[in-house]
C-alpha cells in the first residue's frame, strides 16, 4: 500500500516542526477520525493513557470513541522540541461530557515520523481535571483554532 507524502517532511526545521504541529492540531480539531487517521502510517503504534492502538483501523476506532464521549472538543498544541524525524509537543484540550461537566486535559506527546511525513509512533501522557464552564479558555467555534487565538503559553497553560 503506497501512501501519499504528508509534508512537511523530516528532517524538521523549527519552522517545519511548528507547521507539522499546527497541521496535527487542525486535524484533531476537525474531529474527523477517518481524515485524521490518514496522517499516520498504516501500522502506526500509539500509547495513549492505558490504550495501545496499532494501525489505522484501531486508531480510527479509538478517535471515534473519544470524540463521541468528549463533546465540544477544542485542542491547542505547542511545539516543545524537535530533532530529525521526531517532534515533542505539549497540549491542552477542553471538552464536556454528556452530563455537562467540563474538563481540561493537559499532556505531552512524542512523535516519530517516517520519510513520507507520516507519524509512525505517538506516545502520549495525559492528565485532566474537571473545570467549571467559567474556567474555560477555549471559546472559538468548533473546528480550526483561529490564527489570532492565544497559544498555550499566552494563556498561562
Amino acid at each position: 500500500m503506497t501512501t501519499a507524502p504528508r509534508p512537511p517532511l523530516p528532517p524538521f526545521t523549527r519552522e517545519s516542526a511548528i507547521e507539522k504541529v499546527r497541521l496535527a492540531e487542525d486535524g484533531w480539531n476537525s474531529r474527523d477520525a477517518a481524515k485524521v487517521t490518514l496522517a499516520y502510517t498504516p501500522n502506526s503504534r500509539w500509547r495513549n493513557r492505558a490504550e495501545f492502538p496499532q494501525g489505522r483501523a484501531e486508531i480510527e476506532a479509538f478517535l471515534t470513541r473519544k470524540w463521541t464521549r468528549e463533546l465540544e472538543y477544542r485542542l491547542i498544541k505547542e511545539l516543545w522540541a524537535f530533532d530529525g524525524n521526531r517532534i515533542a509537543v505539549r497540549y491542552a484540550y477542553e471538552y464536556r461530557d454528556d452530563s455537562g461537566q467540563w474538563y481540561r486535559a493537559y499532556g505531552n506527546e512524542n512523535w516519530q515520523f517516517d520519510a513520507a511525513g507520516l507519524m509512525e509512533e505517538r506516545h502520549a501522557s495525559i492528565n485532566e481535571k474537571p473545570i467549571s464552564e467559567a474556567e474555560r479558555k477555549f471559546h472559538w467555534p468548533l473546528g480550526r483554532r483561529p490564527d489570532d487565538h492565544a497559544s498555550l503559553s499566552d494563556l498561562g497553560l
